[in-house]
């Protein structure tokens, strides 16, 4: 498959950005817990800055290099836990699993579009934003172990 423009990839990437910031602004407003309820507004933002990033770049404002490498852990809880449909009144440990389906979905979209291109710089940033969503689900899923087994008295 050809790659696709450079231009065509980022105005991709921030639709996929706004949609995953509208998404938790909606499981937001169907949460009832306050900490979960703070935690979708976290992600809510991260989703917000991820497009503005991307905008600055359209704009030549900045540059790929702009976002970290760090390699997050990957507990693979998503993938092997089946995910809530969101509703009304999700208990905590619903919420971030259904954050966590959100960001591996998220994670596979920017490792996609990567795959697509040549070695460079545009790859390097897909990589990078893939990177950035695969922290987010790393979160997530610490949230969601702590919240659907907490730790016991007992051990």
């Amino acid at each position: 498959m050809e790659a696709q423009s450079l231009k065509s990839l980022i105005e991709t990437a921030i639709r996929n950005e706004e949609e995953a910031r509208t998404f938790y602004l909606g499981l937001h407003d169907l949460v009832e817990d306050a900490l979960a309820r703070e935690t979708l507004k976290f992600l809510a933002g991260e989703e917000l800055a991820h497009k503005e990033f991307l905008q600055g770049y359209l704009r030549g404002e900045k540059k790929f290099n702009a976002l970290g490498m760090d390699t997050p852990i990957d507990y693979h809880i998503a993938q092997y836990a089946e995910k809530p449909d969101p509703k009304k009144n999700m208990n905590s440990s619903e919420v971030y699993l259904v954050a966590a389906h959100r960001e591996w979905n998220s994670y596979n979209f920017y490792k996609s579009l990567a795959s697509l291109q040549p070695e460079g710089e545009v790859r390097e940033m897909l990589l990078s934003m893939a990177n950035q969503e695969l922290k987010h689900k790393e979160k997530v899923e610490y949230l969601y172990s702590n919240t659907a087994f907490p730790q016991t008295s007992g051990g």
